[in-house]
């Protein structure tokens, strides 16, 4: 399970997707989110289900590396279900046994919420999977802009955005080897009740959260030695610049949009 975290990896290319200016990659990801959240129907489910399956094509990324990227949060989908299942009443009964019960509506909105969940995680993945740390960090610095007129650290916030997301996957294979370690000294974190797991987990944190300390300070240590002051007079030796391709696809995220909208308020 932990192999099958891939958030924050980055899969270099030369597709469409990667070609795309890292700006409009997080406008475009921005509008996916809210195509997903503003519509009460299925329509909307559909929409962004078609601009997905369009995404993923042309990134060129194997759809294996969008399954594993939802594959980690199956657990989260399986509690989302229930609760909605166990929990939401209206409609006809399809299943009563003492004070269980289940309902129509109960049944269609669990369903509903899994949909957009895994389209939410396998159409924003995408963002991390085609776009660099660096792209990111100017994009995010080059977005927010406006802000330091008044005194906000943007560059600070899109480095610390950045580097967060460049140290999932190198943590993510710590614990791995952690994991690894653990069990080569006979520890049993696998088996065993769910108490017995929660007491499995502390030898793997506390020497993970001590690498991370390690790692962060190495990292502090490294940008003070080549004279890292933050953004201030900092130049860039890739400039961001927009085409026609970046105008297509906001165009395209637009129309999905604009149809989503058009469905929720005419029907």
């Amino acid at each position: 399970m932990i192999k099958d975290i891939t958030l924050g990896q980055y899969f270099p290319g030369n597709g469409v997707l990667h070609r795309l200016d890292p700006r409009y990659k997080i406008i475009i990801s921005g509008i996916y989110i809210a195509m997903l959240f503003i519509g009460r129907d299925y329509f909307s489910l559909e929409a962004g289900a078609v601009f997905a399956v369009m995404s993923v094509i042309i990134s060129g990324i194997p759809v294996k590396m969008i399954c594993k990227s939802i594959k980690p949060i199956m657990p989260l989908l399986a509690i989302t279900a229930l609760l909605n299942l166990f929990f939401i009443t209206g409609g006809d009964v399809i299943f009563e046994w003492k004070f269980i019960i289940i309902t129509y509506s109960g049944l269609e909105t669990s369903v509903f919420m899994i949909i957009r969940i895994v389209l939410l995680i396998a159409g924003t993945s995408l963002l991390t999977y085609t776009t660099s740390p660096i792209s990111l960090t100017d994009a995010i610095e080059r977005l927010l802009g406006p802000l330091k007129k008044l005194k906000f650290p943007v560059h600070e916030l899109a480095m610390m955005m950045t580097i967060a997301l460049r140290f999932i996957p190198t943590l993510v294979e710590e614990t791995d080897k952690i994991v690894s370690a653990q069990k080569a000294r006979g520890s049993d974190i696998d088996g065993g009740k769910l108490r017995d797991k929660a007491k499995a987990i502390v030898p793997v944190i506390i020497p993970l959260f001590v690498s991370a300390v390690r790692r962060a300070g190495e990292l502090a240590t490294a940008m003070e030695c080549r004279c890292y002051r933050g953004g201030a007079g900092r130049t860039r030796m890739k400039q961001l610049k927009s085409t026609s391709a970046d105008y297509i696809a906001l165009a395209l995220s637009l129309f999905f949009m604009a149809s989503v909208i058009f469905v929720n308020i005419v029907v």
